[in-house]
């Protein structure tokens, strides 16, 4: 009389082992991938952090365009002539005249804080509690005074910022106003959220 493990065939059983691991193995895949996929950002998040091209072409002087990055505002302004001429003479008003403090790529620490003198390319957002300035591109309002040259007026808590978004001294904000990265494919068209080529 043979007993059962006799009859065993050890290698069907290897099969079916194996066989039983693969399925198994496949299924535990299939129960993970929507769990795993969780956890990587959705097309659109992906879409809000790419780089962004805006055409400037048609930007008058003086003119600010305002383009959505990141979910955040950033602001392209044309400056003319006599804005550039009235940044340095602010310098003994402002908080960090030279930009030491302020976010902004290495290409951008100047007296401008921009590539090109006479565009900046700045997030529109407030630096003390993220508030949106408004552009005021007047000179001497009666409303901010006479020694006002242009440049942005937070309404939420009274900080002030040049027409380089340099923040000026005894107001809320703490820094500078945020100078994303940026670069020019041609002269009339620049992608916000892109490096410019080494």
């Amino acid at each position: 009389m043979s007993s059962t493990a006799d009859e065993i065939n050890p290698g069907r059983r290897r099969l079916l082992t194996v066989a039983a691991s693969v399925v198994g193995g496949v299924g535990v895949a299939y129960a993970l991938a929507p769990f795993i996929q969780s956890w990587w950002p959705s097309e659109r998040a992906q879409a809000a952090g790419a780089p962004v091209e805006v055409d400037i072409s048609k930007l008058d002087e003086g003119a600010r365009l305002t383009v959505e990055w990141r979910g955040q505002p950033v602001w392209i302004v044309k400056r003319t002539p006599q804005m550039l001429a009235a940044l340095p003479t602010l310098n003994d008003q402002l908080r960090d005249p030279d930009s030491n403090q302020s976010v902004q790529p290495p290409y951008a620490k100047n007296i401008q804080r921009s590539m090109k003198p006479e565009l900046l390319v700045m997030k529109g957002v407030c630096t003390h509690l993220g508030c949106s300035p408004t552009y005021r591109p007047d000179v001497a309002p009666p409303d901010l005074g006479p020694a006002w040259k242009g440049g942005f007026f937070c309404p939420c808590h009274g900080s002030r910022f040049d027409l380089a978004g340099r923040v000026f001294q005894g107001v809320p904000a703490p820094l500078n106003m945020e100078v994303p990265p940026y670069q020019f494919i041609t002269d009339t068209l620049v992608v916000i959220g892109a490096e410019r080529n080494a």
